[in-house]
């Protein structure tokens, strides 16, 4: 899962960024206004965790800009100005929920996975998808009642899929999903090949059925059988 923490404190911010990497997101950090406004135009996070109060302007704006050109985005403010006024004008605008500083980094994680639940998979703890069964709380992937043990990238390529099955995804996009901004240096999209050949082995080796399929010139669906 992909998160954009948008945090002028570096302390902080290097906390936060810091735990949800050990909790297996990949977390990117813009310090101020400009940039993360721009990362909003250019990339797209599974969660963004917004402050109001930034160098160069308001994170309010950055949620009425994102907003109406993503109106599906998950934003979680976080924000030590606690006013009723900020609350209302944040969820009003469309944030999903609002976490008032100080907070412990724990509830943020039950936050962070609450909302990508909700916006991906309807709220559900568990995401069923014929014999797969996953559990985002546990990290835990069940084949035909067997577990499978997937690498960090596995897991989350699995887990973009399922929210995105039936759609063809580019290469770009898993790409950027996977690797954020890292993403940009890179000279092939070779290696994602990789990544779904072990996916699929390794379902299929537990008795699922192979859902990955590959369009050509296109890049990847997960298809129901």
């Amino acid at each position: 899962m992909k998160v954009l923490l948008i945090e002028d404190e570096k302390q902080l911010a290097d906390s936060i960024s810091a735990y949800l990497a050990k909790e297996g997101y990949a977390c990117e950090v813009a310090a101020n206004f400009t940039t993360g406004d721009e990362k909003i135009q250019v990339y797209d996070y599974d969660c963004i965790l917004l402050d109001i109060t930034l160098p160069g302007g308001n994170g309010l704006d950055i949620l009425n800009s994102l907003k109406k050109r993503k109106p599906n985005a998950a934003v979680i403010i976080i924000s030590a100005k606690n006013s009723l006024d900020d609350k209302i004008k944040g969820l009003d605008l469309g944030a999903d929920d609002y976490l008032p500083k100080p907070f412990h980094l724990s509830e943020l994680n039950a936050r962070l996975k609450s909302v990508i639940r909700r916006r991906s998979f309807g709220g559900s703890n568990e995401i069923v998808f014929n014999e797969i069964i996953v559990n985002p709380s546990a990290l835990s992937v069940i084949v035909k009642g067997e577990p499978v043990v997937l690498t960090k990238k596995e897991y989350d390529l699995l887990l973009f899929f399922l929210a995105n099955n039936d759609r063809v995804i580019t290469r770009e996009s898993i790409a950027e999903h996977l690797w954020g901004e890292e993403m940009d240096g890179m000279d092939s999209f070779d290696f994602i090949y990789s990544h779904i050949k072990n996916l699929r082995k390794k379902i299929v080796e537990k008795g699922g059925a192979d859902y990955i399929q590959t369009v050509y010139g296109m890049g990847y669906k997960f298809v129901k059988k």
